[in-house]
């Protein structure tokens, strides 16, 4: 199949390439923006604070741990690969914030370094005496018995060593290829004739990081104990079965992360589904971007390593401990429920719950649904109807991130095999998910769904399905419309908002854009959606402007966004402009902001926070006041404020129409949210993040808690005051 050309989505989009390296709009100013990468470091960092936050379950806390050391890797994957390439490229110009890429490289070093010694003392002082007394231990391998030692070399020599694939290097057998993340041993060894030598161990993902002890009748352990040893000292202390002949002197743990972003000559590419399929296969030998090595390493260890790997000094990060902590959810994963959040079962809406079709709810009243307090099931409900209803002609679907083994899938194959006319775009390009979308296309193709899975220079993360259906007055269209991905696994942990509607204004919006995705088609305008790449940047500027305008009328000018990241310098501005006007502003804001609040004559009316929880803060809404009441407007969708959200990416910001239903989505959800004072963090004008703490005689807000204490609130039809679901 051919990739589709770039379409026109609603007005005329600028042709940018799709990099995520940096801003490409507005002057550098250090004293209007901040600097994007480290702001996304400062989002790490709190997800790290959360790790030591004591009202966490024990287990939770760990999960934070290795969701931090994960985060990590990404940013050396995706981010700080992309100021290396710019260094490497000899590009000079400088980001919004007014600093050359060699000088943000050096900003970035300073600002990881601290954050890996804090993981470190979090992970050896905090968590894990504190499972060790919870009964989970994990032990080093010299602390062990003798039996217990003998057991593992046992276990080593019938698992493990033949798994293992020891790789010398030498003039006859060169440095061999590190793969991209994985955990490495270099053994330093010494020969008869005392030279030394050199060979690489990779730890296969077969094993587990960590490895049970096994109990021997000489060390009584308690029945509920678990203990553990690092796969590498397993490995470590038997390295002389491996290397007989040679005296092993000393082996040194270390990990890799090459630059994972692909690049794809797309208007080249006569098949972009082998095209990707190949640029996947080659994200295993990117150029190397860093290297983390135990900091008492030897200086020629690391020499070896660094002039081996082509490396300059500030891709090499000393850590003071493991590496690859990601692998901490292994300890996560036990079945120890009581150390981890007390689960709760998700609200249904009555509506969906009463056993009517979608047809007859959705003719009534549009219908919300807030994950994770909200089941995810009335989507893949909403599908299973849609596939079996002898009325409905037609389903049409976007598919960026669906998981595996995924029920939205099976779903759509099901309406092939009941003969409906089926339609997907699954989204190749989708980050790290690239391999699993190209088996769900093959596997979707194979069943005849139409699918569609390019587009020449944009990435479609519009969240969308389609519906067509025959009734007796015609043909009658019912919508889907998310800021999250059709994923079952994701939507328990992401907090995103889903909208069901028959609205015949949105259907017709949505089934032209998905004419304009799968066909050429010339859409220049829209009824209701707010369309990306085209019309959604300037509809979101006129709106502030509207806003600025309002306020200069009347002094009660307002905006309230929640949102992802915020690092577009035009909306900036645009919000910066507004606040110049006097209209307060209230943003929440989870990863990356390079606005900055508070500043005089810039900033003043701007409050920035950040939620930082249980739940991913994924949903994005956009409150424009616009003098309340029928005048004021609720946007939900997929779109943060990014240059590649508004310019490179297909996306819809869609309205919330049912006054009732606004209300509350803005008063018990919007509003809850902007007032957090357990979890949120507020943004400084330098780029800190201090928490926000409650009034004196306040009593702390705890948004995502008061999210599951009211979930079903926001089903309520207008005049109800039950609350249900909880």
């Amino acid at each position: 199949m051919e990739p589709m050309m770039r379409p026109p989505l609603g007005g005329d989009a600028p042709a940018v390439e799709d990099q995520e390296d940096g801003f490409e709009a507005g002057a550098p100013d250090p004293g209007r923006f901040l600097n994007r990468e480290l702001q996304w470091l400062a989002f790490n960092r709190r997800v790290l604070e959360e790790a030591r936050r004591e009202s966490h379950p024990l287990l939770e806390r760990v999960k934070f741990e290795a969701i931090f050391a994960s985060n990590l890797a990404e940013f050396f994957l995706i981010r700080f690969s992309g100021v290396h390439r710019q260094i490497i490229r000899g590009v000079a110009v400088p980001s919004p914030d007014g600093r050359t890429p060699a000088e943000q490289i050096g900003l970035l070093r300073e600002a990881i370094l601290p954050d890996l010694a804090e993981h470190r003392r979090c992970w050896n002082d905090d968590l894990l005496p504190r499972l060790r007394d919870e009964g989970i231990s994990v032990e080093e391998f010299g602390g062990l018995g003798e039996m217990e030692r003998r057991e593992l070399h046992a276990v080593f020599e019938r698992e493990i060593f033949p798994v293992l694939t020891p790789q010398a290097v030498d003039p006859g057998r060169p440095f061999p290829h590190i793969s991209s993340g994985s955990l490495n041993l270099l053994v330093a060894l010494r020969d008869e004739k005392g030279s030394e030598r050199y060979a690489r161990i990779k730890l296969p993902k077969v094993f587990p990081r960590f490895f049970p002890v096994p109990r021997v009748a000489e060390v009584p352990v308690a029945p509920h104990v678990r203990r553990f040893v690092w796969l590498e000292d397993v490995v470590s202390a038997s390295l002389s079965t491996l290397f007989p002949g040679y005296l092993v002197e000393q082996a040194y743990p270390f990990q890799v992360l090459r630059d994972a972003d692909l690049e794809i000559q797309e208007d080249e590419a006569p098949d972009l589904l082998a095209t990707v399929a190949e640029g996947v296969e080659q994200r295993h030998f990117g150029v190397p971007v860093a290297i983390l090595i135990h900091e008492s390493t030897p200086s020629h260890i690391v020499r070896f390593l660094a002039d081996h790997l082509e490396l300059r000094p500030y891709q090499i990060f000393p850590v003071d401990g493991r590496v690859c902590m990601g692998d901490l959810m292994e300890l996560y994963a036990l079945d120890r429920r009581e150390l981890k959040d007390a689960p709760f079962t998700p609200a249904l809406p009555k509506d969906l719950a009463a056993g009517d079709s979608f047809a007859d709810v959705l003719r009534r009243r549009d219908q919300i649904l807030f994950h994770p307090y909200d089941s995810f099931s009335p989507v893949v409900d909403f599908l299973t109807w849609a596939a079996r209803d002898p009325q409905v002609l037609a389903i049409k679907m976007t598919l960026y991130r669906v998981g595996h083994n995924s029920p939205v899938v099976e779903a759509l194959m099901d309406a092939r095999h009941h003969g409906k006319q089926v339609a997907a775009m699954v989204e190749l390009k989708a980050r790290f998910d690239e391999q699993n979308n190209i088996v769900w296309a093959r596997a979707l193709e194979r069943v005849g769904v139409h699918v569609v899975y390019g587009l020449v220079g944009l990435k479609v993360h519009a969240k969308m399905c389609l519906v067509v259906r025959r009734e007796p007055g015609g043909i009658r269209k019912y919508v889907h419309l998310g800021t999250g991905n059709y994923n079952p696994s994701t939507a328990g942990i992401y907090s995103d908002m889903g909208l069901f509607t028959a609205d015949e204004d949105i259907g017709e919006d949505v089934a032209s854009l998905f004419n304009v995705i799968t066909g050429y088609a010339r859409q220049k305008s829209y009824r209701k959606l707010l369309v990306a790449p085209g019309t959604l940047r300037r509809d979101v500027l006129e709106r502030i402007d509207r806003e600025v305008g309002r306020h200069r009328d009347f002094g009660d000018g307002y905006l309230a966004f929640k949102m992802n990241a915020l690092v577009d310098p035009e909306c900036i501005d645009a919000l910066y402009r507004a606040s110049q006007a006097g209209v307060r502003i209230d943003l929440q804001v989870r990863g990356m902001c390079c606005l900055r609040p508070g500043v005089p004559g810039l900033s003043e009316t701007i409050t920035v926070t950040s939620i930082v929880g249980r739940f991913l803060e994924h949903v994005r809404m956009y409150y424009f006041r616009a003098g309340g009441g029928a005048r004021e407007e609720l946007f939900l969708g997929s779109a943060d404020l990014m240059e590649r959200n508004l310019d490179r990416r297909v996306e819809v910001l869609f309205p919330v129409q049912d006054p009732a239903l606004r209300r509350v989505l803005v008063d018990e959800v919007l509003k809850v949210h902007l007032e957090d004072t357990s979890r949120a963090r507020l943004l400084s004008a330098d780029g800190s993040y201090v928490p926000r703490r409650p009034r004196e005689g306040e009593a702390a807000v705890h948004a995502q808690r008061r999210m599951l204490e009211n979930r079903g609130i926001w089903h309520l039809a207008a005049g109800e005051t039950e609350r249900h679901g909880a």
